[in-house]
């Protein structure tokens, strides 16, 4: 007699999924006859397969745990099949087909959804902007009015399916006669033909345009932002409203500002006297120039924030700030009076200057293009 395929892997009838995999792996590990050398090994190891093999399928765990070890098909009922608590043939039909009934051909279906992925400048983000695009989609043909047809005639009820746009074939099986529904060959499950095509849309009912769209893009926009405009999707089906478009933004990357969130940063260089002594300088920001107070004594990669410069807010008032770390450098081109006093410095000081690294080129230029607003 089998044992039960539960008491086998040692769960109870409410396992999970999760739980009956990891007790199959543990056991399966333990009985492998390549591991486990004892002589009943490969039967316990054939066991815990079989009693997995049923559990961990849903259709074949649901007929265990209704009839157990019993072969369904002893079962009393109709045809060899339990027909308790069925209401007849329409329950047998929706079991083994989900209902089978496919929705109405010619009903009228909302039309699909077009994303088209746009790229815009860093500053365009910030302060939002009007502009236009254009988009290839499909839209009613006007000549047929969706019909495919040519004009002054209609298409005609496909006669295989009857306008359903399904066929039906009929199955005798154990269980008893089985009536199968499937996509009409003939009409491709539209349940119409179009004998004399439209020559304007060759009987498709839609044409591909280009349109303009008109958008408005928001300020405070950010890289993988989505705009939805209602209605510029694909054109429906049977008189079905159009899909809608989504457009998706790509923010290209500044060369001098950073964003998180609602926040911009950016570095800026200073000189030794200007750290030591404090000065005050200008900063770029995407408004333009500001003037930013440097106190002496200002270490390098010290952090100021200058408050209202950042991005909008998308919903309510109000900006982010933004933080401007700056960094101490020493210039290459020194006068010999200059050096002179440097020297003079570091003596007394026990310090000595520091170059600026060759790499640093590449960060004044940029520095020079923001106060250029580019």
């Amino acid at each position: 007699m089998k044992r039960d395929y539960y008491e086998v892997l040692g769960v109870g009838r409410d396992a999970t999924p999760e739980e009956i995999k990891k007790a199959y792996r543990k056991l399966a590990r333990q009985y492998h006859p390549d591991v486990n050398k004892e002589p009943d090994a490969a039967e316990k190891f054939k066991e815990v397969k079989e009693a997995y093999d049923v559990l961990s399928d849903p259709q074949k765990k649901a007929q265990y745990d209704r009839y157990g070890h019993q072969d369904p098909s002893q079962s009393q009922g109709f045809g060899g099949f339990d027909m308790s608590g069925m209401g007849g043939f329409g329950d047998i039909f929706d079991m083994f087909f989900g209902g089978g009934r496919r929705s109405n051909p010619h009903a009228p279906r909302k039309g699909a959804d077009i994303q088209y992925s746009m790229r815009i400048e860093f500053t365009d983000a910030v302060f939002g902007m009007d502009t236009d695009i254009e988009i290839p989609k499909e839209v009613e043909c006007t000549t047929c009015h969706g019909s495919g047809a040519k004009p002054g005639t209609s298409p005609e009820t496909c006669r295989t399916c009857g306008g359903s746009g399904q066929e039906e074939i009929v199955a005798n099986t154990p269980f008893g006669r089985i009536i199968n529904r499937r996509v009409c060959h003939t009409c491709g499950g539209k349940g119409r033909l179009v004998r004399e095509k439209c020559r304007e849309c060759h009987g498709q009912g839609r044409v591909k345009i280009r349109r303009t769209i008109h958008l408005n893009i928001p300020a405070g926009v950010d890289d993988g932002a989505q705009l939805r405009v209602p209605g510029e999707g694909e054109a429906g089906v049977n008189g079905g409203p159009p899909g809608d478009l989504y457009v998706v933004l790509h923010v290209k990357p500044h060369p001098f500002f950073k964003r998180e969130g609602n926040d911009i940063y950016c570095q800026v260089p200073i000189s030794f006297a200007q750290a030591a002594l404090g000065a005050e300088i200008e900063v770029p920001t995407v408004d333009g120039r500001v003037k930013l107070k440097i106190p002496a004594g200002t270490q390098t990669e010290t952090s100021f924030r200058v408050r209202g410069k950042g991005v909008p807010y998308l919903r309510g008032s109000g900006r982010g700030d933004q933080h401007v770390k700056v960094r101490v450098v020493t210039p290459k081109n020194l006068t010999e009076r200059q050096k002179e006093l440097l020297r003079e410095f570091a003596e007394m000081s026990g310090e000595a200057p520091q170059e600026v690294p060759a790499s640093d080129e590449g960060f004044f230029d940029r520095m020079k293009r923001a106060f250029r607003g580019e």
